[in-house]
């Protein structure tokens, strides 16, 4: 039975009657193919043991207690178990997408020049309450090699969640731990809450991922404050140095709040009745950070200030979504040069990303998508004039838990070096996404 369960869920919906606000978390290098092997090898046993651990606890745990102090199992969003006394839940869920893409160089030899075929994401996600509704904790892990910025941090960074948060009141709550940073929506929003494979070109460059730190959560009426003080260096960093990263969010919603909150998942599955609007706006200072997009990336020769602005809009309204996205990076100085001359900058500029589809009442979605990465001038040597344009189709079988996704893209990338180096490509995907 443990060999039939793999990893992970979206966004984190502990399930308690009197929480009432709708706060959420919200250059590679050649290695012994035997030494991948045997990592691989290791990442998958831990994903294993710990299932199975999980499980076989709970078989012995509930053997050993009497019939009225049997743990209380329920399937709704996930495998729910509580404790018969109430003080422990535990949700149980996983996530798995399997992806096909083919890169088509339109030069003068058309022809498919990459083949990707790969799981793209496998999730394990644990979340639930302990003493009290109002203390509960996220838990999620990753087990693909992309999922564990392997290439980047050359060990398995499996762990992506782990955040414990106590519900002050119905309007305000405290959090401590590693989760994702309120920075800008579509980052806040799962992976597997998505309209396309993938997020854009312009968050994939820009967003500030996730952190260690603490986090504060505000909602009053149609206005939600976030804010969060972390270390800036990303998951997982074992030290740092005295400079943080500081991010505060704000969103406005003037018709009110979206169904089931709506506006942290993308497509309108739940087919508002009446339009539903949010904006949002993030800003982000990240003092003397030593990656190339702040808490992503590679390690730059020197630490760097970093600015981060942020500002998102979304409309749903029956089966209709219009999202846009823009954000702009600063720093006074992106490049960075080791003793031996080697460069390494911050990933400045700019960028934006206008998304919109419709939702048909077979529960087949069409989706467009243009999105344009602009670099500060003083990377433009290293970096190019980015544009894409998408157009999706998704067949949502059990909303976003089970659903398969297509897209075409056809990317242009236009140098800065009089037109020498630019590229044209076709970007065609496949994907199916299986979770509970």
């Amino acid at each position: 039975m443990c060999g039939g369960i793999i990893a992970e869920n979206h966004r984190s919906t502990v399930q308690m009657k009197i929480w009432k606000s709708r706060t959420r978390m919200a250059g590679g290098r050649e290695v012994d193919l035997h030494i991948m092997g045997s990592r691989k090898k290791i990442t998958t046993n831990i994903f294993v043991s710990l299932v199975c651990f999980g499980l076989v606890m709970g078989r012995v745990a509930a053997q050993q207690l009497p019939p009225t102090q049997t743990p209380y199992f329920q399937y709704g969003k996930g495998l729910e178990i509580t404790a018969p006394d109430s003080l422990f839940q535990m949700n149980i869920r996983f996530r798995m997408q399997n992806r096909f893409a083919f890169y088509t160089p339109l030069a003068d030899k058309f022809g498919i020049e990459e083949i990707e075929a790969r799981v793209r994401r496998l999730r394990l996600r644990l979340d639930g309450f302990v003493y009290s509704p109002r203390l509960t904790y996220v838990i999620q892990l990753s087990f693909t090699r992309g999922d564990m910025d392997y290439d980047v941090t050359q060990f398995p960074n499996i762990i992506r969640d782990a955040f414990v948060r106590y519900q002050v009141t119905d309007r305000f709550s405290l959090g401590v731990g590693q989760t994702k940073l309120p920075g800008n929506r579509q980052r806040v929003n799962s992976s597997g809450d998505l309209q396309l494979p993938d997020r854009s070109i312009v968050n994939a460059t820009f967003n500030i991922d996730r952190d260690f730190g603490i986090q504060a959560y505000f909602i009053e009426n149609v206005y939600v404050l976030r804010g969060a003080i972390s270390t800036g260096e990303g998951r997982n960093v074992l030290s740092t140095d005295a400079g943080l990263a500081y991010t505060l969010r704000g969103e406005f919603l003037p018709f009110g709040h979206f169904t089931n909150g709506g506006d942290y998942f993308e497509a309108d599955l739940m087919r508002e009745p009446s339009p539903k609007l949010s904006i949002g706006f993030s800003y982000s200072y990240n003092n003397n950070t030593l990656r190339t997009g702040g808490q992503l990336g590679h390690y730059l020769h020197e630490g760097r200030d970093l600015k981060t602005v942020m500002a998102d809009f979304l409309l749903k309204y029956n089966g209709l979504s219009i999202s846009s996205e823009y954000i702009n990076r600063q720093t006074p100085d992106p490049l960075t040069f080791s003793p031996q001359g080697e460069v390494r900058y911050i990933r400045a500029g700019q960028g934006e990303n206008y998304q919109v589809g419709y939702l048909m009442p077979s529960d087949f979605e069409l989706v467009g998508r243009y999105s344009r990465l602009v670099p500060m001038p003083e990377i433009r040597q290293f970096e190019r004039d980015v544009r894409e344009f998408t157009l999706g189709l998704n067949k949502y079988v059990k909303g976003h838990r089970v659903k398969l996704q297509t897209d075409i893209t056809l990317q242009q990338q236009e140098s800065f070096l009089d037109g020498k180096d630019s590229r044209r490509q076709l970007i065609t995907r496949f994907q199916i996404e299986v979770g509970i």
